[in-house]
């Protein structure tokens, strides 16, 4: 490849978004480019009073089929295709009347959007850009000789370039274009073939993609030794991605990855109904309640483990408000998320010019669709989102004993927290709060004797006769394989039990249960989180 700058002496341009457009267009036609445009595109430059040629003209077929063809044409991918120092090409487009194209500016119809909005099955399929994604990949290969931009935020660039080399681009702007314009068209493929698989009830289609937009470039990954970046998918979902942060320090990939953890847990909890908390430690609550507003339930899941949050993601489920605020700030928090805040919490959380604070304008739907993915050696493994509610579930009572309606109502929120919890998993409740949380251990009895443990830390530093373990419910994520967890979470005080139930031994659990007086239900549906 040559790297001899490039002078652009015609752009077609043909974009959706038209934000920067009419001054990008009269800054090429001030470097004399020729401009050549279709429909809307064509008609906004014209009205600006710029000269444009209508693609229909180049190519001597007018627009048709409601304008899903118009530039599917050998003058346009001729153009944009012909590698200028080669003679056979040269000759054909000489032969063909047909002109170079040295500059290509395509942003995509808006598919991603049409989707997000909930638009009709014609409506996206309408919305599904053939041309464009076309052109692109045709200037993009032949970036030796052709500029390809897929978005207004290059524009600048393009420009600086034709000022600094009289109205020519250079090989490695050209490169980084087309790298760029062969991502975007990957992701907006991405994007259809989802859709698609959604909407034929397709779980595991022959090929699978994701693509995403680039949110920020991170110092590094979960250790310094590791790249990492932060990309935005086309599933619009409340929460870190789409959070506007006020104030604080860039965010790391580990303060990303804990934030999200504690914005899904504290959108279990229905914010119309009660006001919600969670506080999260290397991606695991160490905290988290409910109670009559935001400050009393902080404190609440505070108390759980204050140890634990020192350093930690504090997640509301309301707009954050100055009290809650003054609470939070008492220790060191690394990242707080709301869906909003007070102007008068935004002013308290600026006295502490390190601390992040995120505001996402919304919670995510537990209950909605979507997809999880991880990688493994050569391969994706993915996954529907775990988006069963306890709420939904038939609890089935299985012990002589049934529970009363404060432990029922217990049960259901240590297993709503249950959820979000590394396995295996054992959660101590009381009074809708967490009072223990064991987390990720390969024995369950572990789990139940780390939470305890962690529960009479507590105790000790809040100066408690006893641990709030006593008297208390717990859940299990999955089922005891034996009874030995369970009794020890008896002999912590736990005195009613909500697990999935399922296991072989599932009568020896439950005997276990009624022979210590301990009400048990069963869910029938297990949260593994691994």
């Amino acid at each position: 490849m040559s790297d001899t700058p490039r002078r652009v002496t015609r752009a077609l341009l043909s974009v959706s978004d038209k934000i920067g457009l009419i001054d990008f267009a009269k800054a090429l036609a001030a470097h004399g480019v020729e401009l050549v445009s279709t429909g809307g595109t064509a008609k906004a430059i014209a009205a600006a009073g710029l000269k444009v040629r209508d693609v229909s003209e180049l190519t001597g077929f007018p627009e048709m089929m409601d304008g899903r063809v118009k530039t599917l044409h050998p003058k346009v991918h001729g153009g944009l295709l012909a590698i200028r120092d080669n003679a056979e090409h040269a000759k054909a487009m000489t032969d063909h009347g047909i002109a170079p194209i040295d500059l290509l500016v395509v942003n995509l119809y808006p598919f991603e959007a049409t989707v997000d909005k909930g638009a009709p099955y014609d409506d996206c399929i309408e919305n599904i850009d053939i041309g464009g994604p076309a052109m692109i990949r045709a200037a993009a290969k032949n970036h030796d000789d052709v500029a390809v931009v897929v978005e207004a935020s290059d524009y600048q660039a393009v420009l600086d370039e034709l000022a600094a080399n009289n109205g020519a681009t250079t090989l490695a702007l050209r490169r980084r274009l087309a790298a760029k314009a062969y991502a975007r068209t990957a992701a907006y493929d991405a994007a259809i073939s989802n859709w698609f698989a959604v909407q034929l009830k397709d779980n595991a289609p022959d090929y699978r993609a994701f693509g995403g937009r680039l949110v920020q470039s991170l110092r590094y990954g979960e250790n310094p030794h590791q790249i990492a970046a932060f990309y935005r998918t086309p599933d619009h979902r409340f929460g870190v991605a789409t959070a506007r942060q006020v104030q604080g320090k860039e965010l790391s990939y580990n303060n990303i990855n804990d934030t999200d953890a504690a914005y899904e847990c504290v959108a279990e909890f229905d914010a119309k109904r009660t006001a919600a908390v969670a506080i999260i430690k290397h991606a695991n609550p160490c905290g988290v309640a409910e109670g009559s507003d935001l400050v009393s339930a902080y404190r609440k899941a505070l108390a759980c483990d204050s140890t634990s949050a020192f350093g930690g993601i504090v997640a509301l489920n309301r707009t954050l408000d100055a009290e809650a605020a003054r609470a939070i700030t008492e220790i060191f928090t690394e990242v707080i998320i709301a869906p909003d805040a007070s102007e008068e919490a935004i002013a308290i959380v600026a006295a502490k010019k390190n601390l992040r604070l995120l505001l996402a304008g919304g919670l995510p739907d537990p209950r909605a669709l979507g997809l999880t993915a991880k990688t493994v050696a050569g391969g994706l493994l993915v996954q529907s989102r775990d988006n069963a509610s306890v709420d939904d579930m038939t609890l089935k009572v299985v012990t002589k004993r049934a529970p009363s309606e404060a432990e029922l109502r217990d049960l259901r929120f240590a297993f709503r927290v249950a959820k979000h919890v590394k396995s295996n998993t054992i959660i101590y409740a009381k009074d809708l709060a967490t009072v223990g949380i064991g987390a990720g251990q390969m024995s369950r009895v572990d789990s139940a004797r780390i939470a305890a443990r962690k529960a009479e830390d507590a105790a000790r530093e809040l100066k408690l006769a006893q641990p709030m373990t006593r008297g208390s419910v717990v859940a299990s994520d999955a089922f005891f394989p034996f009874a030995d967890g369970m009794l020890a979470c008896i002999e912590a005080g736990a005195t009613a039990v909500i697990q999935p139930g399922g296991s072989v031994r599932d009568d020896e659990v439950i005997k276990a249960a009624d022979e210590h007086n301990i009400a048990m239900v069963l869910t029938g549906t297990r949260h593994f989180r691994h």
